[in-house]
């Protein structure tokens, strides 16, 4: 599991503005008439038409996307009734899976009550304000009571997410485990330990999809749930037990199925031997289960197994859920969120597991035999169909089930608009850490003496991205980890001035190397005193996987030695850097950025190839602008020639590239003003271009930089391309995150490196 360090999550959640939600304006505010209209007095008239038609508050307002986050603190995560401030930030935290998962929009409340009347009233008294509710994190028995009452009281979507998207992902996961093993629902054997919310809730939906009640047994800390039992709530009660049963070891023999929902290391692991063939176990205590993975599968090869953590297959992960879940009911305008529409949640994600896995979900977390079996039950929570399977299916049953009041007719129209909600700019980087971590490579800092470089080996190290490779002073990184309270355990450290004969061995290899360009033996060994030089030699000869430097330095004097040293890929006449820009609009890709200061019509050519490539490296398909100032001959010069030229040629060169220009930049990003004004571009039916080429290094330079320093756009890279082994050279002053995703693609690239052709 990941190991996360206090300070690095206090200082997240401490730095300005503090917390992790913000509120954005969804329109203009720049000017008086704005203000007007905004607020006083154009304001009036939405309010107007909702006093005399209350439905139009979906028309005039937010509230249809607009999902309330509640809670009390009486049961946040593991850590128990730490009351409503204490749990502030994990509800925002959910603010923050539901924007990113489904694009809801979300207020975190915390009420500062535990009498389940009042919080009950008060919840009741939001229901103009939400389009819906998620409760969270309140401690059983209450929580039963509360959503009930709510559920009764209010017309808006509503669920506990505690009870309810565990027991929604782990019916998916029991359905599918039942088909591969064979055994009817209506027969098996079913032991629980826990008797908490998610527990109760679990076994409520597993009735509805035909477990027997009879054949179900119920644990909690103070043992077996029977009906002699007076600490208990009636719901709770409903599945006691009237076997003459008396402990967890005769309740296992013969069972085909254990849920854990309680506490770690509470299943010896001997009990599995007891139980039927082919048992299906889930152990979902966080973050130690009920019993350890490793030794299940030991015990027990013919085990099906899910756990609540991600470093394992079958990781029951409520975000698979509730995101989804509500997006489809908020999309019909859902009075409730009914048991036709979990069940229809159920169905979905069990279906879903049995396609074929996406490629980009394949290489997102390194595992190209995901397929319906054993070890993939339920589908991965970066699996970017969840939202088009699951969200239409709670739709389609909301209609159903006659509680939509907004019906959905063309659903094609709507998978469309839920794609545009997906927010590709945010999966993109997911995707690359998670194919990272599946297979983490030696990546070499040139600059280790600095503490951005250091935090970030810690945060590869610790996020299992990267084995760092530090190249500098033992004493002085010693200090700069000390004084910042770093942990570089596990992180190589070289001297290179104290490694005499290996430097000397690399002298050697770059003189022969370049022996014939102006390299003698003394000036390698002189250069082999560099650290860009030296890791670039450690990349080349194989004792690294990928090398990265230019953090203090400047860009041309960072590369030549790993121009030198590496050199480019055969077939390939010159490297190019990309940049990744990201925003709520998705992923634009920037070339070239860095390297090449003016590069004639041809040369361009050869960088619209590299940077096509790698805009498929990153899962997305290229479509390309060649920039200018003019579009499409519009002005005269220079450099709309050149830029028409280039476009020309790539033509030519790359026939199934979606390519043109020359092009205006806002013409270029514009759908409407291509097919307004330019509707025979192929770039206007294909919804503008993704990927912009830029004429000089300098226009796309600041293009960039613009967009990162006041533009809201995150910025990754710059990408490197067209290096024969990865090599990346860093933004002056990159962010300790910017180094992290550099070194994430750096590793994703050595490991497509490394595969047999």
């Amino acid at each position: 599991m990941l190991k996360i360090n206090k300070q690095d999550a206090l200082n997240y959640h401490s730095q300005s503005p503090a917390g992790k939600i913000e509120v954005v304006p969804t329109k203009s505010v720049s000017t008086q008439s704005d203000l007007a209209l905004a607020y006083s007095p154009g304001v009036a008239e939405p309010c107007k038409e909702i006093a005399a038609n209350p439905a139009d508050v979906y028309k005039y307002t937010a509230k249809g996307n607009l999902v309330g986050v509640i809670s009390n603190g009486t049961a946040v995560l593991g850590l128990g009734n730490i009351g409503p401030a204490a749990s502030k930030p994990v509800m925002e935290g959910k603010g923050v899976l539901f924007k990113k998962f489904a694009g809801i929009d979300c207020f975190d409340i915390e009420i500062d009550a535990t009498d389940p009347d009042e919080f009950i009233r008060i919840v009741k008294a939001l229901e103009p304000t939400f389009g819906g509710i998620n409760l969270e994190d309140i401690k059983a028995p209450e929580c039963f009571r509360i959503e009930t009452a709510l559920r009764e009281q209010m017309n808006i979507p509503l669920m506990h997410d505690d009870q309810h998207g565990t027991a929604i992902i782990t019916s998916a996961a029991l359905l599918n485990a039942l088909e591969l093993v064979g055994k009817k629902i209506d027969e098996v054997k079913l032991v629980v330990s826990g008797a908490g919310a998610a527990a109760v809730s679990c076994l409520r939906l597993y009735l509805e999809l035909g477990v027997k009640l009879e054949n179900v047994v119920v644990f909690d800390k103070d043992g077996i749930i029977t009906p002699a039992r007076t600490d208990l709530a009636n719901m709770q009660l409903r599945f006691a037990t009237h076997r003459a049963i008396t402990t967890l070891a005769e309740a296992m023999q013969g069972a085909d199925v254990f849920l854990g929902l309680s506490a770690a290391n509470v299943l010896p692991a001997e009990l599995l031997l007891t139980m039927a063939e082919n048992p299906i176990v889930f152990a979902l205590a966080n973050p130690t289960p009920e019993i350890d993975y490793d030794l299940a599968v030991s015990t027990r090869h013919d085990i099906i197994m899910a756990t609540g953590r991600s470093d394992h297959p079958n990781q029951v992960n409520n975000v698979l859920g509730f995101p989804y879940i509500f997006r489809g009911a908020l999309d019909v305008r859902a009075t409730e969120i009914n048991e036709a529409m979990k069940l229809a949640a159920v169905h979905a994600l069990a279906e879903l597991a049995k396609d074929v896995v996406p490629e980009m979900v394949n290489q997102a977390y390194g595992d190209t035999t995901l397929t319906f079996g054993r070890n993939y039950l339920i589908p991965k929570p970066l699996d970017p169909r969840l939202i088009t399977t699951i969200s239409p299916a709670v739709a389609k049953a909301a209609m159903e089930s006659g509680v939509a009041r907004l019906p959905i007719t063309d659903w094609a129209a709507y998978e469309d608009e839920l794609r545009g909600r997906l927010g590709e700019n945010q999966k993109l980087m997911n995707r690359i850490t998670s194919a990272a971590k599946a297979d983490p490579k030696r990546v070499v800092f040139g600059e280790a003496d600095n503490y951005k470089i250091l935090k970030a080996a810690q945060t590869l190290r610790d996020e299992n991205i990267a084995i760092p490779i530090l190249l500098g002073n033992h004493e002085k990184i010693r200090q700069i980890a000390q004084a910042n309270s770093l942990d570089l355990e596990g992180c190589e450290i070289i001297d290179i001035l104290q490694e005499d004969a290996k430097r000397a061995e690399y002298a050697e290899l770059l003189y022969r190397k370049r022996q014939r360009r102006g390299i003698t033996l003394y000036e390698g060994r002189r250069l082999l005193r560099e650290r860009n030089y030296y890791g670039s030699m450690m990349l080349e000869t194989g004792e690294a996987d990928a090398f990265i430097t230019g953090l203090t330095k400047d860009y041309g004097k960072s590369i030549l030695p790993s121009l030198q040293v590496i050199g480019v890929e055969d077939g390939v006449k010159r490297v190019a850097g990309m940049y990744i820009i990201q925003n709520k609009k998705g992923p634009f890709f920037f070339s070239d950025t860095t390297v090449n200061i003016d590069p004639t019509a041809e040369q361009m050519v050869d960088i619209i190839g590299l940077t096509a490539r790698a805009v498929r490296f990153f899962d997305a398909e290229p479509r390309v602008a060649v920039l200018s100032y003019s579009n499409f001959g519009s002005n005269p010069g220079d450099l709309p020639d050149k830029a028409r030229r280039a476009t020309e040629l790539a033509k030519q060169r790359y026939p199934d590239l979606i390519i043109d220009g020359e092009m205006q930049a806002n013409t270029a990003l514009n759908p409407q003003l291509l097919q307004e004004q330019y509707s025979f571009s192929e770039l206007a039916a294909k919804g503008g271009a993704n990927t912009l080429i830029f004429p000089n290094v300098i226009s796309g330079n600041i293009a960039y930089k613009v967009l990162q320093e006041i533009g809201g756009a995150e910025v990754i890279g710059p990408v490197l391309m067209g290096m024969r082994k990865p090599v990346h050279i860093l933004q002056l002053g990159a962010s300790v995150r910017e180094i992290v995703n550099i070194a994430a693609i750096a590793v994703v690239e050595a490991q497509f490196a490394a595969r047999p052709l």
